[in-house]
């Protein structure tokens, strides 16, 4: 019998990364690439379904410019990323400066409001339905029980928008508080005894010195929080369905709804397109944000 012939180290050292990296690899092109290729495809087509559509070029891009609806949609989508974003950072950085200092059950506090941060959005959405329903809520019972009237948290398109808005902000602000605690606790407590000799207050060493400081923190985490924004859409779909009206309906929400509810799916995949869009712009500038931030260390 011939022995049996090894292939050279070198040779195993030359596949052993396409080994590794491949099906990685595989799972991009099935889940990622290729879904992206069948929607800019189906962009191009008027169909109701992923099967066979007449192609009609750029059409739903020339609808999408005159859509009364997408402007709308686009309207809903600033004003809850305006509502959510600024709103959670504060919040959530005024969270990790208090518990940030030594106090009793501080770690039982931060896990606490970290907890909305994990939960899955439909199962908020379903508990949030309830208590702000304005038949049998928490929310109105607690206003009766203060000799108030109920309101109609969201069932009325002057405050559905801001329930959601609230909603979304108590999800998110553990995740904002945990940023800033790992922040915060970076800062070198040398510049802090060093500003309170001088008589700095309290206020002036908070303005003057960490939020400096949390520069590139705030940056990387405005531009999360926005991306975070932008592909709301369990919260919303469970609480509201993009209602009343087209009260709350967002750019995610009216892709879903032209696909599956008015059946258009060649519109609704340049819609899609118009959002992976947004969110590549922002993803580029989190990218950008990030590396000013390692620079800076």
């Amino acid at each position: 019998m011939s022995p049996h012939v090894e292939a050279p180290p070198r040779r195993r050292a030359r596949w052993a990364p396409y080994v590794f990296a491949g099906p990685a690899a595989l799972l991009f092109l099935a889940f990622s690439l290729l879904p992206i290729v069948i929607a800019v495809a189906l962009s191009f087509q008027d169909t109701a379904t992923l099967g066979d559509g007449e192609w009609v070029g750029a059409a739903n891009y020339q609808t999408m410019l005159g859509d009364p609806l997408l402007r709308t949609a686009l309207w809903n989508t600033v004003l809850f990323t305006a509502g959510t974003v600024p709103t959670a950072m504060a919040v959530g950085l005024a969270l990790a400066v208090a518990l940030n200092r030594p106090l009793p059950g501080r770690g039982v506090l931060r896990a606490l409001f970290f907890v909305p941060m994990v939960a899955a959005g439909v199962v908020v959405g379903v508990i949030m339905s309830w208590i702000f329903n304005p038949d049998y809520g928490v929310a109105n019972n607690a206003l009766a029980a203060l000799g108030l009237g109920g309101l109609p948290w969201l069932t009325s398109p002057r405050t559905a928008m801001l329930t959601l808005i609230v909603v979304v902000v108590w999800t998110r602000i553990g995740f904002c508080m945990v940023i800033y605690l790992g922040a915060l606790q970076s800062i070198p407590a040398e510049l802090r005894e060093a500003a309170a000799i001088d008589g700095a207050s309290g206020w002036q060493r908070f303005r003057r010195l960490t939020v400096p400081m949390l520069a590139p923190t705030t940056s990387i985490l405005l531009i999360l929080n926005v991306v975070f924004s932008l592909q709301a859409f369990d919260v919303i779909y469970v609480m509201t369905g993009g209602g009343p009206g087209f009260s709350t309906t967002v750019l995610i929400q009216y892709v879903f709804r032209s696909a599956f509810a008015d059946a258009r799916m060649g519109y609704a995949a340049a819609l899609g397109l118009l959002l992976v869009l947004i969110l590549l712009v922002f993803t580029l500038l989190r990218q950008r944000a990030t590396k000013r931030a390692e620079e800076l260390l």
